[in-house]
């Protein structure tokens, strides 16, 4: 089931990232290259897109009670609201090969103690396909990306 085969990071403050823009050379020689080589960054629309879809996703998580406490500190800090945004569309963006370095707390170490369950990570996972859906990402890109992210599973849940 393809809802238990991604991540999407809980609360993650620890992390530092950044997106850079692409050298002039690089910008210029990906928009040369042919569709079917094209990142998958750049399929989902590049930074801005994911940003798009991040804000989508946490307005899904916050109408959702089965996780929704889990961001209540973020939920009520608009500050800390736009940095876990940021910070989720800059690793999504560099896992999906995009100009963003990601250089956070690996997800083990940002997740530790937080005792998640299978079941609210499977609702972040719903959270994140509707997200995707309302934006219109096609199913091959939503399937790429839920690979990249679902190994990431093992790190965030309890066992």
């Amino acid at each position: 089931m393809r809802v238990r085969a991604i991540l999407v990071p809980l609360v993650t403050f620890g992390l530092t990232t950044a997106c850079e823009p692409k050298p002039a050379a690089d910008a210029a020689a990906t928009s040369a290259a042919p569709a079917a080589t094209a990142s998958l960054h750049d399929r989902l629309g590049g930074r801005a897109a994911i940003a798009t879809v991040v804000d989508a996703f946490v307005a899904n998580v916050a109408a959702d009670p089965r996780i929704n406490t889990r961001f209540s500190r973020v939920a009520t800090d608009t500050a800390a609201m736009r940095q876990f945004k940021g910070k989720l569309a800059d690793q999504i963006c560099a896992g999906t090969g995009g100009p963003c370095t990601y250089s956070g707390l690996d997800m083990k170490a940002a997740h530790q103690g937080m005792r998640i369950t299978d079941a609210e990570f499977d609702a972040l996972v719903e959270a994140l396909v509707k997200a995707l859906d309302g934006a219109g990402v096609p199913q091959k890109e939503q399937d790429e990306l839920l690979a990249i992210l679902g190994p990431m599973r093992a790190d965030i849940t309890m066992r």
